[in-house]
């Protein structure tokens, strides 16, 4: 099915590469209209120019999801430029793997200032919009480290614990609005940021990269490690008028990692 996204105008955090880049391709060719946002001006840049949309149908921003000010600028822009924002997709995140005695407070904060604060800081300059028009849906990445518990990364699973406990919230106030807010939770999926968890967990415990994702894709029954398209094409029923009877859901795609 093509054009479930046709006009409607969606905003992309962490758009620059892995999930964000293959969601941002997905919309696209939905009939999406786009704002792609990241921290790297270049690399939105050359993805705008690979995407090969009319002007009309997407901006680029700059912005850091922990800069709440930016955030709320950034959608008042998109609401300038487009004339309301549709869909949210809160796709930025950073990751640090140590033990937990190894976490200094700060690493928890880093973790919960981009994983956690920048999803609430663009939900809640959506959300009025969205509830005024009584059409919105908004889609948070979180993580199969934000529905059960795993070694040398604890700042990172608070992070995404939280992702889902604010989506469940954040969901029940809304559906007064007709506006849904899911989440969807990756396990090992082919993006840098799995190269840099393979990089850090191997510092961390001695292990190589490759002994740690044979032992890591054990626990995953279809046995390999997933595409960022895999991911994607859920963000989009999230985002489509399909979807509209589905909210405050945390959804696996994790090659059956997690079963439940």
């Amino acid at each position: 099915m093509a054009h479930r996204l046709e006009n409607q105008v969606a905003i992309i955090t962490g758009a620059s590469r892995g999930i964000g880049l293959a969601i941002a391709q997905a919309y696209a060719a939905e009939g999406a209209k786009l704002c792609l946002i990241a921290t790297d001006q270049q690399r939105l840049t050359e993805v705008k120019q690979s995407l090969g949309l009319a002007e009309d149908r997407i901006m680029t921003l700059a912005v850091n999801v922990m800069d709440r000010d930016a955030c709320f600028d950034a959608v008042a822009k998109v609401t300038q430029h487009f004339g309301r924002v549709d869909v949210l997709v809160n796709n930025a995140g950073v990751y640090r793997s140590k033990t937990f005695l190894d976490y200094s407070p700060q690493d928890f904060q880093d973790m919960l200032d981009v994983n956690l604060f920048g999803v609430l800081n663009f939900m809640q300059a959506c959300l009025p919009g969205m509830q005024e028009r009584r059409h919105g849906r908004i889609v948070n990445m979180a993580s199969t480290a934000g529905k059960w518990g795993s070694r040398n990364q604890s700042a990172y699973n608070v992070s995404k614990h939280a992702v889902v406990g604010v989506t469940r919230c954040v969901a029940l106030e809304a559906s007064p609005f007709a506006v849904t807010v899911n989440a969807i939770c990756p396990g090992f999926i082919q993006t840098d940021m799995v190269e840099e968890l393979k990089a850090q967990v191997a510092q961390t415990t001695g292990v190589s990269p490759e002994d740690m994702v044979k032992a890591a894709l054990t626990r995953v029954p279809l046995g390999r490690v997933l595409n960022p398209s895999e991911i994607a094409g859920l963000a989009v029923y999230l985002g489509s008028a399909e979807s509209s009877g589905m909210t405050g859901q945390s959804i696996h795609v994790d090659g059956g990692m997690v079963l439940s």
